[in-house]
Formats: C-alpha cells, sequence, structure tokens
C-alpha cells in the first residue's frame, strides 16, 4: 500500500510540474515535511512566505516509510537548489533570520493596529473585541509592509474571514482592503 502511494507521489510531483526545478508551483517552492510539526516554526513560514515565495507541505506524520521519506528528501534537495539559485548561497541563513525573527514583527504589527482608529473601527464592524482578535499575518518585503487576515471563528465557516488590513510598521499605517 504504502509502496503504490510512494510511487503515485513521486508521479504527481513528476508530471505537474511543467517548467520546475525542484518543485515550483503556483509562485512558490514547495518543501515537503514530514515527522512531528513544529508549529511555531511553520507559523513563522507561513508568515514570510510571501516574501520568499517558500511554502511547507507535510506529505506524512511521525509514522513514514522510508522510501517516501527519500524520495521527499530528493526532491527537497532540488528545490533547495533551485531555491539558492534565486537567492543565493546564503539564502538558509537569511531565512532562518526571518523566521526568528518574525514573532517580534507580529508583535510590532499588533503595536500599531491596537492604537490604529480605522482598525478599531472595522473591528467593531464585525463584532470583534481588540483583546480578541484572530488573524493571520504575512510579510510582505522587507519594507516593513505587511497582511492582515481577520477572522472571527464564532461565524459560520464560509463567513469567517471578515476583512483585510495592509499595515507598514515603518511609517506605521493601516489600510483596509476589505
Amino acid at each position: 500500500m504504502w509502496k503504490k502511494l510512494a510511487f503515485l507521489f513521486l508521479l504527481t510531483l513528476i508530471f505537474s510540474c511543467k517548467k520546475e526545478e525542484g518543485t515550483y508551483r503556483g509562485g512558490y517552492y514547495w518543501i515537503y515535511t514530514y515527522g512531528y510539526p513544529r508549529m511555531n516554526f511553520f507559523e513563522a513560514a507561513e508568515g514570510i512566505s510571501e516574501k520568499w515565495k517558500i511554502k511547507y507541505h507535510a506529505v506524512s506524520g511521525c509514522m513514514i516509510d522510508p522510501k517516501i521519506m527519500h524520495s521527499v528528501e530528493a526532491e527537497n534537495k532540488k528545490t533547495y537548489a533551485a531555491i539558492e539559485r534565486e537567492f543565493g548561497k546564503r539564502w538558509k541563513e537569511k531565512y532562518n533570520k526571518d523566521i526568528d525573527g518574525f514573532m517580534m514583527k507580529k508583535v510590532e504589527v499588533m503595536d500599531v493596529l491596537i492604537i490604529n482608529k480605522l482598525f478599531r473601527n472595522e473591528l467593531k464592524k464585525h463584532n470583534i473585541e481588540i483583546y480578541n482578535v484572530e488573524k493571520e499575518i504575512q510579510e510582505l518585503n522587507n519594507e516593513g509592509e505587511f497582511k492582515v487576515i481577520v477572522y472571527n471563528n464564532e461565524l459560520r465557516y464560509e463567513n469567517k474571514e471578515c476583512f483585510r488590513a495592509t499595515v507598514n510598521t515603518k511609517n506605521r499605517k493601516v489600510s483596509i482592503i476589505q
């Protein structure tokens, strides 16, 4: 059973990528993972995914067939080489620095949002208390620009996303998108 799944996984990777080097699809480099998920790492990686154009996809949990593990590692090796060609030899060092700094940047974003009247008014429109903001934050570039998606988890699934905003932490500006 696992051998068939591994074979299908590899075929999917090979044939779904037309001009790809490694696993470049939809404007992102895809890195495949397995094992116990490191939640803080993946939250930060998602937060900087727009800036780096790198996304992660778990192909298995803690239990994994060695053949799948080897195929994932081989595919990721090609992806790392393609990322290196795009961002340079020291890309991993810079990427890890961005991962480490992302949590502090989230605090900066919230610092800007919490005192912004436009943002607070938008929260009121959606009956969200400032101390209970469910949000997703993504860093867009090195210029202090972020995209924020605000949710209300008490709403039905299809209506959970309430609005989007852009935040510039350098000039402390907030714009409501939707």
